[in-house]
């Protein structure tokens, strides 16, 4: 359903409904599409410790060779 601005104004609830309901609303400001209505999604709540046991490491993550490495890799791209 596309509606100009100065109904929307008016019927805000009622386009709000539609939205919600899965109804594709856009407003248009003279005669131009301007803005689409969709229902609002929460954000998914993070879980501390969701990976715990999933993801591992090397025991010489950071020793000096491996930080040296890293630094020689970016210094042969500069």
């Amino acid at each position: 359903m596309q509606t100009n601005m100065h109904e929307a104004k008016s019927k805000l609830s009622y386009l709000v409904d539609l939205a919600t309901a899965g109804e594709q609303v856009i407003i248009a400001k003279a005669g131009v599409p301007c803005v689409q209505l969709t229902p609002y999604v929460a954000p998914a709540r993070r879980v501390f410790g969701q990976f715990k046991g999933k993801v591992s490491m090397n025991a010489d993550f950071d020793s000096n060779q491996t930080n040296q490495d890293i630094t020689d890799m970016f210094e042969q791209s500069v």
